[in-house]
């Protein structure tokens, strides 16, 4: 996968996940765990591209790192909201699958750099 199709993939992620948020109840609950994969899984996207920026080995590890971070994090988030049942209208399956791949593909590209480095 190249750039640029991981720099759409990671935007169509965000995108469904902000769908996912419009989903979710609007109660506190519903309100505090949409809050968290909001910010978790739409940084993934922001944070990617960051990283094809990087001026250097170093900073393209580094930020590749935080997109890791974040896409663990939204990972956490969408299984809680499966765990929990939080409503029966929203299905996280897709994105769980969706995530762990990119996830897979973030850590390789890591792996990859360090190599080269």
């Amino acid at each position: 996968m190249n750039e640029a199709q991981m720099k759409q993939r990671t935007k169509e992620f965000a995108k469904e996940i902000i769908r996912l948020c419009r989903k979710l109840p609007h109660n506190r609950e519903g309100r505090l765990i949409g809050d968290q994969i909001f910010r978790s899984g739409t940084s993934i996207a922001s944070n990617y591209r960051a990283s094809c920026r990087a001026r250097s080995t170093a900073e393209f590890i580094s930020k590749l790192s935080v997109v890791e971070e974040e896409a663990d994090e939204t990972l956490f988030w969408l299984e809680i909201i499966d765990e929990i049942g939080i409503d029966e209208k929203v299905s996280v399956d897709l994105l769980k699958k969706e995530c762990n791949e990119v996830i897979s593909i973030i850590v390789a590209s890591i792996k990859t750099a360090r190599k080269r480095r």
